[in-house]
């Protein structure tokens, strides 16, 4: 398409998007970003929403059950964006559990995103529509701690860029690939407000993204804005994380100079 339906590029009204795991984090980021834009939006989720999220709708859904994946998308009357963001892991060594758990991380994060792709295909190919993936970082390097899912999320941009060629013309398909987001759950997961300024201070931007952030990026890609844009993986990362080698090499010639003087 040239032009938006309604005259803006990134104006989504009078189209619906489905945002998997949308109900809290980083999904809920996205739902309250395409409700803004004037999508109808409808968050799916094992549990509804602690918050109900402004604009959007709730349907109780385990991406992971297939005939329930393909009974929700044949009920729909139409859909024109996807958004594939439920996934997720805890922190579990590959020697520490065994390889049933691993393997549901990798059905969580790569096969559950197929299946809900599949089953949306006859929707969002009568609507031109678009598909994006809700990438990770992890997937593009060591993920000491969940290396099961980063390695979904590595499965998960070539799926996608497969998926991006076989359904072309009629539906994009791109991965956002996000970084460290902060959450309800920062806190805890990095040890509380001094653990997070610590980390935030290992990104060039200087902090971690919010859910915002990662939602106005997905609006883009789903817009069109992109709409010469597939196949593609979007860094949204704040400039990802500074090199350990620099700080060492700050040091040493540091104690060099020191030396010399």
């Amino acid at each position: 398409m040239e032009n938006s339906r309604d005259g803006t590029a990134q104006d989504l009204r009078g189209r619906t998007a489905v945002i998997t795991g949308g109900t809290r984090g980083v999904g809920a980021g996205i739902a309250r970003a395409f409700a803004e834009a004037g999508a109808h939006v409808v968050v799916c989720a094992r549990r509804p929403p602690e918050n109900p999220i402004p604009g959007a709708e709730f349907a109780r859904l385990d991406v992971c059950d297939p005939p329930a994946v393909q009974d929700f998308f044949g009920g729909l009357p139409g859909l024109d964006v996807l958004v594939n963001n439920a996934g997720g892991s805890p922190y579990r060594p590959l020697a520490a559990a065994a390889p049933e758990r691993h393997a549901r991380v990798v059905h969580l994060n790569l096969i559950a995103p197929l299946t809900v792709s599949l089953a949306a295909y006859d929707h969002l190919k009568r609507a031109e529509g678009a598909v994006v993936m809700i990438g990770s970082v992890s997937g593009g390097r060591p993920s000491p701690g969940t290396a099961a899912y980063g390695a979904a999320k590595a499965g998960l941009e070539n799926l996608a860029r497969s998926m991006a060629v076989e359904w072309a013309p009629e539906v994009r398909v791109n991965t956002l690939v996000a970084g460290m987001v902060r959450t309800e759950l920062s806190l805890l997961h990095y040890g509380g407000q001094d653990g997070v300024a610590a980390v935030s201070r290992t990104v060039p931007l200087g902090r971690l993204a919010e859910p915002s952030d990662i939602g106005r990026a997905a609006v883009f890609l789903a817009s069109d804005a992109a709409a010469y844009i597939t196949g593609a993986s979007l860094l949204v990362h704040g400039g990802g994380e500074r090199p350990a080698f620099l700080d060492a090499a700050t040091v040493n010639k540091d104690r060099e100079q020191d030396r010399r003087g």
